[in-house]
């Protein structure tokens, strides 16, 4: 797969290099430090072959981290194991990953790529598993002269749960599920929705004993059956685009949808996930800018929230723009929350600490413009609002069961939040 790592600075001096095969030769690396590094030309393109030999990078700060192979590799598997070598010397490094900072470790930068790659292959990638045995700073975790304690970490990094070590006990056995949504909705000058998505993140942080084994199901169209969405008001949801952290089990999702996982033992992104169907928006906005006339504009917006009346939104932020040739606005005390026009942002700001749901507040602001020496029309740029609603999905998606299964048969409590936050929320005026 993998023939060499380097790792170079920007002005195309290498600084480490590991070969695991001898078909990418020294010429050919010094080839593609000259011509691309060298030449500044690292941004245009993650791929660049020369002479035969493909060379894949990225850029991290001032270090271009590299690997090189003669064969047609998975790009995106390289990538992907480059990032990941980031993460772990990042790991190492206390957060930092920069030219002094290689020059300083170089040693412990030969130990760790002689682990985590095997003849080009990627073998071991777990901070924490590395950590046992290649130590920094002369501390060690283990006594590597223990057999049983050596015998845990091959276990550990050999088997097929590397992200788990065995023997984990917690007093309280807990897990903790977060929701997290960022809604994407575009509204016309018409009030008509004309682009509408969700991306969305689950974590985890489960606090188990043992090895438990996780069974995660939320309301999933192709899931629930045609019974069960004619009793329930939820129809369920189809997504769209989803990714899964390592310790899906993804041949019993594709079967029969469920997410089966051993969970590592800190907070993880379980998934992320993207769906464009039956998006509910968590606000309407009415909006309108009257002319009074040359130098005078009325700008009002009327803000209903959608969601139900026991739910709060929190750090609510509209800025209705204004031309740029404003001179002051003139906002009469809010009823709700606090309004001034932002010379800086070119916008009146309405800040709402806490929006409870159903109910509806309103703006009005009256603004005057200077004099210009053009008549250029203003062309009106869209209200964006920012908000936080805990509580609330704007996809309507929901966490059905969670079900843990461990040898000791202990049962867990179980904590689920959900909280929808602005993307790109937008309506045209």
């Amino acid at each position: 797969m993998i023939s060499s790592v380097l790792l170079v600075n920007l002005k195309g001096e290498i600084l480490i290099w590991r070969a695991y095969k001898e078909n990418v030769t020294r010429s050919d690396w010094q080839a593609f430090c000259s011509q691309v590094v060298a030449a500044k030309e690292t941004r245009d393109k993650p791929v660049v072959s020369i002479n035969g030999s493909h060379f894949l990078y990225t850029t991290q700060g001032d270090i271009v981290l590299v690997a090189a192979s003669k064969d047609n590799v998975n790009v995106m598997l390289v990538l992907k194991l480059l990032y990941k070598m980031v993460d772990l010397f990042k790991a190492y490094f206390g957060g930092s990953f920069d030219e002094n900072q290689v020059r300083k470790h170089f040693v412990l930068i030969y130990e760790l790529l002689d682990e985590i790659i095997d003849y080009g292959y990627p073998q071991i990638l777990e901070v924490d598993v590395l950590k046992k045995y290649i130590t920094q700073g002369g501390a060690k975790n283990i006594d590597l002269n223990d057999q049983e304690q050596l015998k845990k970490i091959t276990v550990q990094a050999t088997g097929v749960c590397s992200w788990r070590a065995e023997g984990i006990k917690h007093r309280k056995n807990e897990v903790f599920i977060d929701v997290i949504e960022n809604v994407n909705i575009l509204m016309s000058t018409k009030r008509e929705r004309l682009r509408a998505d969700v991306s969305g993140e689950i974590l985890v942080n489960c606090k188990l004993s043992g090895m438990p084994e996780c069974k995660f199901g939320m309301n999933d169209k192709l899931l629930m059956t045609d019974k069960a969405r004619a009793r329930s008001s939820d129809k369920g949801i189809a997504l769209d685009d989803y990714r899964f952290h390592q310790c899906v089990r993804l041949s019993k999702f594709d079967v029969d949808r469920e997410i089966t996982f051993i969970p590592p033992d800190e907070p993880f992104q379980l998934m992320t996930y993207r769906i464009t169907e039956n998006i509910e928006s968590p606000f309407k906005l009415l909006p309108n800018v009257k002319v009074l006339g040359r130098s005078r504009l009325e700008l009002s917006l009327q803000v209903t929230a959608m969601y139900d009346r026991n739910i709060e939104a929190t750090n609510v932020r509209i800025d209705f723009p204004c031309p740029k040739n404003t001179a002051k606005a003139h906002i009469p005390n809010t009823a709700h929350g606090k309004a001034r026009f932002d010379p800086a942002q070119g916008a009146v700001v309405w800040r709402i600490r806490r929006f409870p749901g159903r109910h509806e507040y309103n703006l009005l602001a009256e603004v005057e413009l200077a004099s210009t020496i053009t008549d250029k029309q203003w062309v009106r740029p869209p209200i964006t609002m920012n908000f936080e609603v805990p509580q609330f999905t704007a996809s309507g998606l929901r966490v059905r069961f969670l079900k843990v299964q461990e040898k000791s048969q202990y049962k867990p409590v179980k904590w689920i939040r959900y909280l929808t936050k602005a993307g790109t929320y937008e309506h045209r005026i």
